[in-house]
């Protein structure tokens, strides 16, 4: 099979020093390939340095063919249009002026042979689920899920031979999940996709594992990938198991042995002291017991160094990925004690797009504010007459430590809830009032000051907290020693998750109400299973919005509710 993609001896390092990859060698060959990792392993980075966005220290990267790429952060010009965002402005124009009657080559030649580009682009956009949008809408109106579905367009639209999708799924609600399943398994080329989406990485042909340094590929898809991985650690649990015991063992021979030598060492002196054999016999005797004795120890100390290195090499097959250290603060909310009122919710605009002056009017220095900890007393938002809605709750009422899941479609508005929530934004027609001190999670993390270190970053957001406090809690979330240091713009999405989150868990007084905003965009499967083990052991309210539903189910959701445009806020069943 020939490779698509070859990457040999790539070596990468930030400006600052903090290296990334070193001497990697891998290849890509036909067909979906899922490439995992711990954050900050450099996936993100070596899909960059594939796309040419990046430039290694050393090495090569040679494709074969076009390259198409779908970066996790996508920042587009609000002026653009969505036929911009395609790529098929020009060749649109030029099918236009044809259909007008322009004959000039210049035209023909702009168009080439994409007579139906209008009609693949809109198939593209009404397959991913985009069918309310036209060629000619601004990029302002879209979401952040519709962003990204508009970019994955503009992809399969160009049908590149190769094609790179950097964690495709963050931000999309469960449907434009489904739709975007549908077309990485429809995909005949060469794809390599960066993701923690379980479903997505279900569908991949072969994993790529990235982690201390290099690439191991395994045949299948991630339920496979997890099985074999299972049964070589189990092997290699094993292998150290038996490894350890044959040190015990060695070291055991060689204390019996030493103890025995020093037995036949006493008694040849007291025979020698005797005068029972002559001195020469006696000399000869003590000479050969020498050289015996001496080369039972290397013996001894060979085989128990032998048996050391096995234990090694053992140890080494076992896999001790670091994962995070989530201490959620432990600040128990009563049963019946009332921690969250919204009034208002059936006459709500919930569209972001819909919001009022006052909402976006907030000034960058509040809206960047987050994490955001708001005391009860301050936090009221003025509510304003709004007409009622036919459906959907009218309040929202959470007492005790209630874990409730925010769903809904992308553009619903739950940033939007959660934000007003959090006293960030008001949002018009709806009241607000806290029983509990707020810790919010955004879902955006550009909050960081890129140009500060981390641990400048997360004292800023916890002022009350010392230096070593800081630290000490940066360590729980890998930061440690210089990695705690480094500028928060070398950070991938992940450590950058892991930063906020840092800030927000120092916060005096503890938060008793979290708002969670996608949590899993950024963070890698086991950091996933750290995070919802502790929101599942936290004792405190938690609303958290996420499309990430094996996250929901196992971070011990209590109840259940659905956002949408036209009905509001509804109680739904467990997903």
């Amino acid at each position: 099979m020939t490779a698509a993609i070859i990457c040999s001896e790539l070596t990468f390092a930030w400006p600052d020093g903090v290296p990334v990859l070193s001497g990697l060698t891998v290849a890509f060959g036909p067909g979906r390939t899922g490439l995992i990792g711990v954050n900050g392993s450099g996936k993100s980075t070596l899909l960059r340095l594939i796309a040419g966005e990046l430039a290694p220290g050393s090495g090569t990267v040679r494709t074969a063919g076009d390259v198409g790429y779908l970066p996790q952060a996508i920042t587009l010009g609000t002026h653009r249009s969505v036929s911009d965002l395609l790529g098929i402005t020009a060749a649109r124009d030029a099918l236009h002026a044809i259909e007008a009657g322009e004959v000039g080559e210049e035209v023909f030649a702009a168009l080439g042979d994409d007579w139906d580009v209008e009609e693949r682009a809109r198939a593209w956009l009404d397959r991913l689920g985009l069918a309310s949008l036209g060629l000619d809408d601004r990029v302002e109106r879209l979401s952040g899920g519709e962003t990204i579905l508009t970019a994955l367009a503009a992809l399969f639209l160009r049908r590149p031979d190769i094609l790179l999708l950097d964690e495709p799924t963050n931000n999309l609600d469960l449907d434009a999940r489904g739709r975007l399943y549908d077309a990485v398994a429809s995909w005949t080329g060469v794809m390599v996709i960066v993701s923690h989406d379980r479903q997505l990485l279900g569908l991949v042909d072969q994993i790529a594992d990235l982690s201390a340094g290099g690439i191991r590929m395994y045949g299948g898809n991630l339920a496979a990938y997890q099985e074999l991985l299972a049964a070589e650690q189990a092997a290699a649990e094993r292998a150290v198991s038996t490894a350890a015991a044959d040190v015990r063992r060695e070291r055991r021979d060689l204390v019996d042995a030493q103890v025995k030598q020093a037995r036949r060492d006493r008694m040849g002196r007291k025979l020698a002291a005797s005068g029972s054999i002559p001195k020469i016999v006696a000399s000869a005797r003590k000479r050969s017991a020498q050289e015996s004795a001496g080369r039972s120890r290397e013996l001894h100390a060979e085989r128990l160094q032998a048996a050391r290195d096995r234990l090694d090499e053992a140890e080494q097959a076992v896999r001790d990925d670091a994962e995070i250290r989530v201490e959620l603060p432990g600040t128990a909310v009563p049963a019946g004690r009332t921690v969250l009122t919204v009034t208002g919710l059936a006459g709500a605009h919930w569209h972001p797009a819909a919001r009022s002056a006052a909402s976006t009017s907030t000034s960058p220095a509040s809206a960047a504010a987050a994490p955001t900890f708001t005391s009860a007393a301050s936090a009221s938002v003025a509510a304003a007459s709004a007409p009622a809605a036919a459906l959907g709750l009218a309040d929202l009422i959470v007492r005790g430590p209630e874990r409730i899941a925010l769903t809904g479609p992308n553009g619903a508005g739950k940033t939007t809830l959660l934000r007003a929530i959090a006293g960030l934004a008001p949002l018009p027609g709806v009241g607000i009032r806290l029983g509990a001190v707020v810790g919010y999670l955004p879902q955006r993390l550009d909050i960081l000051d890129d140009s500060l270190t981390v641990v400048d970053n997360v004292r800023a957001a916890a002022p009350a907290a010392s230096v070593n406090e800081v630290r000490a809690s940066l360590a729980r979330f890998l930061f440690r020693g210089e990695r705690a240091d480094r500028a928060a713009g070398t950070l991938s999405g992940g450590e950058r998750f892991r930063a906020v989150l840092a800030g927000l868990l120092l916060a005096q007084p503890a938060p008793q109400l979290l708002l969670v905003d996608e949590p899993t965009n950024n963070l890698d499967m086991a950091s996933v299973r750290q995070l919802s083990q502790a929101l599942e052991g936290y004792r405190g309210a938690i609303l958290v919005a996420s499309h990430d539903l094996p996250f929901l189910r196992s971070a011990g959701i209590t109840r259940w509710l659905r956002l949408d445009r036209e009905v509001g806020l509804t109680v739904i069943e467990a997903l």
